[in-house]
């Protein structure tokens, strides 16, 4: 599979959201859904680090003296 490192957050999330769909449908034979679970995983990664980035830059956006405090984003989990 190709590399997805120019897909959106946006387009990340719908090629993941079809890949779940599909596999939860369960008629996926089992070479071609562990194929499309690693997919998954990388789309999944790829969206995880897009988020951290963001969260990143609006920590520094929401200190307008520049200074750099870290703020805890608490998952659900």
């Amino acid at each position: 599979m190709a590399e997805k490192t120019e897909l959106s957050f946006e387009e990340a999330m719908k090629e993941l959201e079809q890949v779940v769909e599909q596999l939860e449908q369960g008629d996926v034979p089992l070479e071609k859904a562990i194929s499309m679970f690693q997919e998954g995983m990388a789309l999944s990664k790829q969206c995880h680090e897009k988020l951290e980035k963001v969260e990143k830059q609006m920590d520094q956006i929401l200190h307008e003296d520049g200074e750099l405090e870290l703020l805890n984003f608490q998952e659900d989990e």
